[in-house]
């Protein structure tokens, strides 16, 4: 059994740590982004070097106190609150936010698991590289939570979820011991990779204090599109015509429907949208070159293409940068409203690509056999993950439908299910999807996923009841 982090240990514990370390944690510590889940009060670490964080973890073990890490706090699923057990000591990773070291040259950076990503953005931009890695909330999330539930985005397309980012971990583990894995290496077989174990494990087998992270030349020319297709299986005949065209260059590839446009428009009318009235279905495409090609023309020359085999109706290719922003922020601005009007179920899925045409013509009449609901369907096509989210008719509110809401979830995550599918594709499992993981995960996985648990963390002291529902 864990002992809740109470005043005595916090005094204990502050006996130990530089002034000012550990405090009565804030309200911001104890919310998170959908406002599902409300945390307790206790108390929060915000350690500024990995010694500390070390120092940190060894208290809590020898008093079986559990630990929640915190990063930027914009995680979807719950890792970053705990609702019940003992109340667990907060360590949050603010105050190590220091872009170590840049090696432009080998395209690496160091950065300690506080930055922001956009701040890592621009520590690469400053040396005319790129690190791709890139989402919404990316002002606010931080490196460390990005690796800890591997994040994807934007650009997985072409550049990978945040795992293929990584080359090296620094972390401290359940015992309090460091990893000091901060290596640039692109080759290194040396046994177990715990970096990749590390990456992913949301904060359950230890704590990412820094990285090592993969940054990529600057495309030097890009191009983006927003284009009018007739249906998403039209869409993937279009991400393929493109691919065959312009090759690996496809930056990012963007499905939108047009319940996700009109959201947007009750919400946010200010917000330029690219066509006088919301396509049904519509993408949005960017390329990204770096070899004195023109990535305007090449994506014109697939339009016309596309045009005339009846792949795509309208389209408009961005004529400046400030064009290229506008398009993108249409397609941030849809999560916040999204989250404005509230969802009665919202899905983080992906599926094989050629499943996902069955997908949505299964999926949409049997919610609408549930009831009149709102489905606005967008994502990640190119990487095949959808946020398949159902929300109420306009102007009644998602809390009235607290039954349907568990309905509609089981039945999406079954048809992903036997499709070949997963109910997580980028936001991880948290504290809300642990009892998908049992539905749907495979056994044998599940086994060795808690063998290793166990073995990294006998006590059970960090993240509790993050993944693996608590026992």
């Amino acid at each position: 059994m864990l002992n809740p982090a109470d005043a005595a240990f916090a005094e204990h514990l502050a006996t130990r740590l530089p002034d000012g370390t550990l405090r009565e944690a804030a309200p911001a510590y104890l919310e998170e982004p959908r406002q599902k889940w409300k945390g307790r009060k206790g108390f929060v670490a915000t350690p500024a070097d990995t010694e500390t964080v070390a120092e940190i973890v060894r208290a809590c073990a020898a008093a079986r106190v559990g630990i929640v890490p915190y990063s930027g706090g914009t995680g979807l699923v719950g890792g970053q609150i705990s609702t019940d057990g003992p109340v667990p000591l907060i360590l949050s990773l603010e105050n190590m936010s220091a872009i170590r070291k840049v090696y432009p040259r080998e395209n690496a950076l160091v950065a300690e698991a506080g930055v922001t990503i956009a701040a890592i953005q621009a520590a690469a931009e400053a040396e005319n590289r790129l690190f791709p890695l890139s989402y919404a909330s990316q002002d606010t999330a931080r490196i460390g939570g990005g690796l800890s539930v591997n994040s994807g985005g934007l650009n997985v397309l072409r550049y990978g979820m945040a795992r293929d980012l990584c080359l090296g971990i620094e972390a401290v583990l359940p015992d309090g011991s460091i990893l000091r894995g901060l290596k640039r290496l692109r080759k290194d077989n040396t046994g177990y990779d715990l970096r990749h174990l590390l990456i992913g494990a949301e904060g359950t087998l230890g704590i990412i204090t820094a990285a090592t992270l993969k940054l990529v030349p600057r495309p030097t020319h890009t191009a983006t599109a927003f284009l009018e297709v007739s249906s998403p299986a039209a869409a993937l005949d279009l991400l393929a015509l493109l691919q065959d065209r312009a090759g690996d260059v496809v930056s990012a590839f963007e499905l939108i429907a047009g319940t996700g446009l009109e959201m947007m428009a009750e919400v946010y009318p200010d917000t330029r949208q690219p066509f006088p009235e919301p396509p049904e279905w519509s993408v949005l495409v960017e390329i990204g070159t770096s070899d004195g090609s023109d990535p305007e023309a090449l994506l014109a020359h697939v339009f016309e293409d596309a045009l005339s085999n009846g792949l795509v109706r309208d389209g408009i290719i961005a004529s400046s940068g400030a064009q290229q922003t506008e398009f993108w922020t249409v397609r941030e601005t849809i999560p916040a409203a999204n989250r404005t009007i509230g969802a009665v179920a919202s899905h983080d899925i992906s599926l094989p690509l050629s499943e996902i045409e069955g997908f949505i013509a299964e999926a949409t009449p049997a919610i609408a056999a549930i009831g009149a609901f709102r489905i606005n369907t967008f994502g990640h096509l190119g990487d095949g993950n959808l946020h398949f989210n159902i929300f109420p008719p306009k102007g009644q509110s998602p809390n009235k439908y607290p039954a349907e809401s568990e309905l509609i979830a089981r039945l999406v995550h079954d048809i992903v299910a036997e499709k070949g599918g997963s109910f997580s594709a980028e936001h991880g499992i948290g504290r809300m999807k642990t009892n998908d993981l049992l539905r749907y995960g495979d056994p044998t996985k599940l086994a060795a996923m808690r063998a290793i648990k166990t073995a990294l963390d006998p006590l059970g002291i960090m993240n509790p009841g993050a993944i693996f529902a608590s026992e």
